[in-house]
């Protein structure tokens, strides 16, 4: 144990920096939209956060710049068992001190690399002086360095809720892992944690930024608290939970706590795991797909039963997006015609954006549309043209063919034997 200790100490700043942001990259909620509008212009401060995503801000030169994301330390009290980073895992350990990640996050902003910090942590000790250190890296950053980038701190719901409180004072977004879909899963895979706190957490959370919006009687507003909202995520494919269990988990929590995001995290065989768990990584394009469902159900008006009424085993279909699958189960409801459509069902043709649909509505206030007016508007006609008839357009049989589904569907792969 000694010599381990040493073997932490005599490790470099660059080697904590490789070890512990490759650690990090299990965090799929890194995304910074929402929050407010801070910058360095008038000359005091540094850094700047926009109401875009930073993951896909550019600096002034024209370099892609986007977070810090690290692990504060790989160290961990728990032993989950989906974890790489649990406790009876054999991986190289590290970690930062607090002046360390400060440190950091000022030179990486200096050198244009970044616009924020993405933080996270294995639990030390224990989650109240692992959540008050990370707190101490954003106070620090906030109100000694006057750093107006952005930060993420990734929450410990086990701490007390006084330090998760203050930690919304400085962070821009707080994010508390519902870790999996569903409480027995929790149960069987993180005894050690308690998904009764976990909600617990979140709800203090959405209580506290609900009271932030609010003034008081004498017209003035309590301090801003986590202005860019909270988010969580979810590892899919440890356990056997359906697209459709998950996606039902999803609204809950949308509904529940007014999350901004929840993300989805394909699972990643680890070394020297629990038979329990599965020992390859369920298909990168079911990630792909739940991502897409999600999308639809918070910006094209979809519920969740219509998305996985068509799921076949309660799964979204893998070889077509989620939107066609509803469509090509729906054929009753189509062709539609894009001059007479209301915004509802337009929404819900393959192929339609919500841009595409707003500049339909606002065209044809002037004109009859066409076909190649639809090209010009951004629709995808490769998937439109069979849901949709326009001025000199009809699909004719199209929409009720046979083989309509395999026109989209990718062609078949030769399976691999490893």
């Amino acid at each position: 144990m000694r010599e381990h200790t040493m073997n932490i100490m005599a490790q470099t700043l660059h080697q904590k920096l490789a070890i512990l942001s490759d650690a990090a990259r299990y965090d799929a909620s890194c995304a910074s939209s929402g929050t407010t509008r801070r910058d360095s212009r008038d000359g005091k401060g540094l850094g700047s956060t926009e109401g875009s995503g930073i993951c896909h801000a550019y600096a002034p030169d024209g370099r892609c710049i986007s977070l810090l994301k690290i692990l504060m330390t790989n160290f961990c009290i728990y032993d989950c068992a989906y974890c790489v980073n649990r406790v009876s895992s054999n991986v190289t350990r590290a970690r930062f001190s607090v002046d360390e990640v400060v440190s950091l996050t000022l030179e990486f902003y200096r050198r244009n690399y970044i616009e924020g910090l993405f933080l996270s942590s294995g639990v030390i000790r224990n989650p109240d002086d692992t959540m008050s250190d990370m707190v101490r890296i954003a106070k620090r950053l906030r109100t000694v360095e006057n750093f107006r980038g952005y930060i993420h701190l990734k929450t410990i719901p086990d701490a007390a809720p006084e330090i998760i409180a203050e930690a919304g004072l400085y962070a821009d977004r707080l994010s508390i892992n519902v870790e999996l879909p569903t409480d027995r899963s929790v149960q069987a895979f993180a005894p050690e944690k308690n998904p009764v706190t976990i909600r617990a957490a979140m709800g203090n959370v959405r209580t506290a930024r609900a009271a932030s919006k609010d003034r008081s009687h004498t017209g003035k507003r309590p301090p801003v608290f986590a202005p860019a909202g909270q988010s969580t995520q979810m590892i899919v494919g440890a356990d056997g939970a359906t697209d459709a269990t998950i996606l039902t988990r999803s609204t809950s929590l949308y509904g529940d706590y007014k999350l901004r995001r929840v993300y989805y995290s394909a699972f990643s065989p680890i070394p020297d795991s629990t038979a329990k768990l599965p020992l390859i990584k369920p298909p990168l394009m079911r990630e792909h797909r739940l991502y897409q469902a999600d999308w639809l159900m918070r910006f094209y008006g979809f519920g969740v039963d219509e998305i996985t009424s068509v799921a076949q085993g309660g799964n979204l279909d893998l070889e077509i997006d989620p939107k066609l699958a509803w469509a090509l189960q729906n054929r009753h409801l189509f062709p539609l015609d894009v001059n007479r459509a209301g915004r509802d069902m337009l929404l819900r043709v393959p192929g339609f954006g919500t841009k595409t649909v707003n500049r339909i509505l606002t065209t044809r206030r002037h004109r009859t549309l066409r076909y190649d007016d639809l090209l010009r508007l951004g629709a995808s006609l490769k998937k439109a043209r069979a849901f949709v008839t326009a001025l000199d357009w009809t699909p004719g049989g199209l929409t009720d063919s046979l083989d309509l589904r395999a026109r989209f569907a990718p062609p078949p792969e030769q399976l691999t034997l490893f």
